[in-house]
Order: C-alpha cells, then sequence, then structure tokens
C-alpha cells in the first residue's frame, strides 16, 4: 500500500501557515475563472458580468458549503458557538450545500441581470464545477480527511495521519477527484459540440445525473464522517446526493423531450 504522511501546511513562517487545501480551493477558483471567461467571451458577454459572477460564486460557494456541513451533520453547532458557523477556516465543507449556495448564488446573480437565463448560468457553471470539485477533493487528500474503508486493494492508501498503525483504505478522495475530472472533460466535450447553445440544459442535467450517482457509489466506500450516520439506512452523503440525481434526470428528459417534439 502507499503510505501517505504529507503534511497539510506547505510552509511556516511566524503566524503564517499556508495550507495546501487552501491553496488548491484558490487554485479552483483561479482556473474556473479563466474556462468562464473564455465561455462569456464565447458568447460574446459582458467581462464585467463576469467578474461580478465570480465574486458571487466565491461567497456562495464558500457560505453554501460551511452551512450546508453544519446544517447536515453538525447542527449542534448552531447551539453551543454560533459564531463557529462562520469558521470556514477551521474544516468542515460540504459540497451539497456548496451545490445549493451556488444556485442560490446564481439565482441572486441573474434577478439584477435578465439577459442571463438561468439555464445559460447552470449550464456553464457545471463545467466549472466539475474541475473546481477535482481540486477540492486532491486538498482532501492533502489534508488526509474523508478518507476510504479498509481495503486489499493493490493502490490502497495508509493514511498515516489517521491510522498509527498500517491500515490500508480506499483513496476516495482520488476516486472523486477523477470523477470530477472525468464529468469535466465530457462537459468540455459536449460544449465544443454547441450542445449548450442547441439543447439548453443537458449540460446541468448531466452533471447532476453523473456527478452524484458517481458520489453516491463512493459513499460505499468511505468512512461515515459524523456517528450519528451509523443509524442511517444510507450515509449522509447519499441521503443528499438523491434530490440532485432526481433533478438531473427530470432536466434531461424534459430538454430532450421538448427538442424531439419540436
Amino acid at each position: 500500500m502507499i503510505e501517505w504522511n504529507v503534511d497539510p501546511i506547505i510552509f511556516t513562517v511566524g503566524p503564517l501557515q499556508p495550507r495546501w487545501y487552501g491553496l488548491l480551493f484558490a487554485l479552483a477558483f483561479v482556473v474556473s475563472y479563466q474556462i468562464m471567461r473564455r465561455l462569456f467571451l464565447d458568447d460574446k458577454r459582458s467581462m464585467k458580468d463576469l467578474e461580478a459572477l465570480a465574486i458571487t460564486m466565491i461567497v456562495s460557494t464558500v457560505l453554501g458549503a460551511r452551512l450546508g456541513h453544519v446544517i447536515f451533520y453538525e447542527p449542534n453547532i448552531f447551539f453551543q458557538d454560533p459564531l463557529e458557523v462562520l469558521a470556514v477556516w477551521h474544516g468542515g465543507l460540504a459540497s451539497h450545500g456548496g451545490t445549493i449556495g451556488i444556485i442560490i448564488g446564481l439565482w441572486w446573480f441573474q434577478r439584477k441581470r435578465k439577459s442571463y437565463s438561468m439555464i445559460w448560468l447552470l449550464d456553464r457553471l457545471a463545467i466549472v464545477s466539475a474541475i473546481s470539485g477535482m481540486f477540492i477533493r486532491i486538498g482532501n487528500l492533502f489534508n488526509s480527511e474523508i478518507i476510504g474503508m479498509t481495503t486489499d486493494v493493490p493502490w490502497a492508501f495508509w493514511f498515516k495521519r489517521v491510522d498509527t498503525l498500517p491500515v490500508a483504505r480506499h483513496p476516495a478522495q482520488i476516486y472523486e477527484a477523477l470523477l470530477c475530472l472525468g464529468v469535466f472533460i465530457l462537459l468540455w466535450i459536449l460544449y465544443k459540440k454547441r450542445i449548450a447553445f442547441s439543447k439548453p440544459g443537458v449540460l446541468i442535467g448531466v452533471f447532476f445525473v453523473v456527478i452524484f450517482t458517481g458520489r453516491f457509489i463512493i459513499e460505499f466506500f468511505k468512512e461515515r464522517q459524523e456517528a450519528f450516520e451509523a443509524a442511517l439506512p444510507i450515509d449522509m452523503g447519499q441521503i443528499l446526493s438523491i434530490p440532485f440525481i432526481v433533478i438531473g434526470v427530470w432536466m434531461l428528459t424534459k430538454t430532450l423531450t421538448q427538442r424531439t417534439n419540436s
């Protein structure tokens, strides 16, 4: 098995301790911005609108991910230490909450700019959300968090910062990172085939179905994040994935049926 003992802190200079997770999280936004810039130019959209959208997405993603974690995994924080809810630097970010935050942020952005439709925005954000997810899961790997269950597969990892004795585990973070990369490539190919123009809604539909179906399956190889999940028939990540899968199937069915009927 592969011994994994990477220090999550890149370097230390006095009180300054930049972390790999923070770097990769920031890199996710930088890469996403560059891709969105290309998409905006392709459709002859305003760069000022892109800047406003970028700020909206950063805020809504981080807040949504943090609130999602607290609501779905640690609701006791609301009562024990309400200020801790906003302490995103302490960790605890839920991808499902981030997705909800993005949708709310897009709704707010679109309300002020009627020349954009929600489907136009969702289709293009699906592309960058996929590649962002890859960077974030790599960040989880550097943090030795969201670890997998024990296994005997030859590519198993021993997370030495979690298990003091050798324990072979699924590198679940890598599984999800590869899933996100694959979805990004698929969506980019579909975009280049002009699917976002001829069949609006397909990209976001594919994103929801593939990402969250993949997430549902990968959860079977991951350790439960919170103790209360042991009492559930499936874990919280799987429960939260189901609505997005259903929405994705509905969107694809509606879009493709309308196209066929027309």
